[in-house]
């Protein structure tokens, strides 16, 4: 019986040490000119399957403060990534278009390309490596 709890213990031990070998990077997001205390920022991190298509990896839902926002995300694992945020003024959780099919809040996303019509994720992507990273986006 002693053998048995031993090797459980040493079995249990060893999926705890590989779990922690699996940790990912630090991505730090700082989103400048959020321009009133208005509503919310949310933002997502994607990846190529979830991109415009579905809820984000990692999100984040914050009371809007004018100026900066900084936000953190822990134990993100190497590959290509996409990462988009909106100001959602009117707290109804999603971003108002205007009759003409322009955006009525301010919005960023990563790669900071601009195109008529919705972004891709080729133009957004960036890739996770092995070093902490920041990305810097701007409303």
């Amino acid at each position: 019986m002693k053998k048995l709890l031993f090797t459980i213990t040493v079995f249990a031990m060893t999926i705890t040490m590989n779990a922690q070998e699996k940790k990912g990077i630090t991505l730090t997001v700082v989103i400048e000119n959020v321009l009133n205390d208005e509503g919310h920022v949310l933002s997502a991190l994607h990846n190529e399957a979830t991109f415009m298509k579905a809820e984000g990896l990692e999100t984040s839902h914050d009371k809007a403060e004018a100026g900066e926002l900084i936000l953190t995300f822990e134990n993100i694992q190497p590959g290509e990534y996409a990462f988009s945020a909106l100001h959602d003024a009117n707290d109804n959780n999603s971003m108002d278009f205007e009759p003409n099919g322009m955006p009525k809040e301010d919005y960023a996303m990563s790669g900071n390309s601009m195109p008529m019509g919705p972004p891709t994720f080729s133009d957004a992507k960036f890739t996770v490596e092995k070093e902490d990273m920041q990305l810097t986006l701007r409303f």
